[in-house]
């Protein structure tokens, strides 16, 4: 494969020819992947800069398998222990940005992802409209057929848990792991509250929501080859329930009582203290009744009644303004104003000072643990 570094690569968002291209980088968490990684890898298209495999202590071959391709673009990130593919991935974000990579794309190593559909991934990202991009496979029904039974139902129920639990109320497909994000994004996110193994995406959405990005879903179709799946149903219905349910709670918290609190906090207040009374007064007045043989007097049910009914109607408005909510500016566009507006101060104050560019990167946390870095 050529050396893209030297060549100036075509604009992948469909721009004109010969318009500056940022710096794309693909990340691969690379786990059990000998049969695959090569195909992945020569797969890559020209216009991406960098690529960085990380080995994620595969006991197969994929590390020979990945020396064995010839193309200057790939990094090895080899960990000291297996940190799971959000780790891994994290650590690939981490290698990424330190070689100056602008927007970084999360790729698996088991082949399911066309990179022929990365330019769908990175236009809003190119465009300034987003600042992370994700696959949806859900958005042509026609085109399902090639996604087991057993993922579409599980999908289907998770991202509902999802939206609730990340604000984005217009993402689909949480655990689709065909990503794009901006690097000034990934500066601001809160590296060790992000899991680390199969709830990665969806943690990375709450995260996301934290930081206020802008998240956009594209259609990316399923594709299914002889490769299986290691994350089983039955993990998904049993783990990721209990974490939703924690990052609803750290969300809404955040969000509507520590940086704010305005009329979804008091909605959310009254909401739930009506639930709980009308729903406890009107079980222990049943039992007492139920237990004297006679039936509740109808002002004693009517009351148990309005309160749960305003109590919902509480709740149901919390979210309707939660969905309103949504994060509307990209964090790129903000971080960039900020740059050029000191740049410009400064330059008013000392005008004989010459004034860097300013970085497109924003300082990440501190990345995993590597102990080997090569290219």
């Amino acid at each position: 494969m050529r050396d893209t570094t030297s060549a100036e690569p075509e604009d992948p968002a469909g721009g004109p020819v010969g318009a500056p291209v940022p710096h794309i980088a693909v990340v691969i968490p690379v786990f059990r992947a000998e049969a695959h990684i090569a195909k992945v890898l020569r797969g890559i298209p020209p216009f991406v800069r960098t690529i960085v495999a990380v080995d994620d202590q595969s006991p197969d071959r994929s590390i020979q398998v990945i020396g064995s391709v010839d193309d200057p673009r790939i990094h090895c990130v080899r960990l000291p222990h297996n940190l799971g593919v959000g780790g891994a991935t994290l650590a690939g974000y981490c290698q990424a940005v330190e070689l100056g990579a602008e927007v970084m794309v999360k790729m698996d190593a088991d082949d399911q992802m066309d990179p022929l559909r990365l330019p769908e991934l990175l236009g809003p990202i190119l465009d300034g409209s987003a600042d992370y991009t994700k696959g949806n496979r859900f958005i042509h029904a026609q085109r399902l057929d090639a996604m087991p039974l057993v993922r579409r139902l599980g999908n289907v129920g998770l991202s509902f848990l999802s939206k609730l639990a990340s604000g984005y109320w217009g993402v689909f497909d949480p655990t689709n792991g065909f990503t794009a994000l901006h690097a000034r994004a990934f500066g601001y996110l809160d590296q060790k509250a992000i899991a680390r193994r199969y709830f990665f995406e969806t943690s990375m959405l709450v995260e996301l929501s934290l930081a206020g990005a802008v998240v956009r879903d594209v259609y990316i179709p399923a594709r299914y080859g002889d490769e299986q799946s290691s994350l089983s149903p039955m993990r998904s219905l049993l783990g990721f329930p209990p974490r939703l349910l924690r990052g609803f709670v750290r969300r809404i918290w955040v969000h509507y009582f520590v940086r704010d609190f305005g009329l979804l906090s008091l909605f959310l207040i009254a909401g739930l203290c009506l639930l709980s009374y009308g729903a406890v007064f009107g079980i222990s007045n049943w039992v007492y009744y139920t237990g004297r043989g006679e039936g509740a007097p109808l002002g004693t049910i009517m009351l148990s009644v309005l309160s749960i009914t305003l109590g919902a109607q509480f709740i149901l408005q919390a979210i309707l303004l939660d969905v309103q909510s949504a994060p509307v500016e990209p964090l790129q566009r903000g971080s960039a104003r900020l740059a050029r507006t000191r740049a410009r101060l400064t330059a008013a104050v000392h005008p004989e000072v010459e004034i860097p560019r300013p970085s497109r990167t924003a300082t990440p946390h501190p990345a995993p643990s590597s102990t080997e870095v090569g290219t």
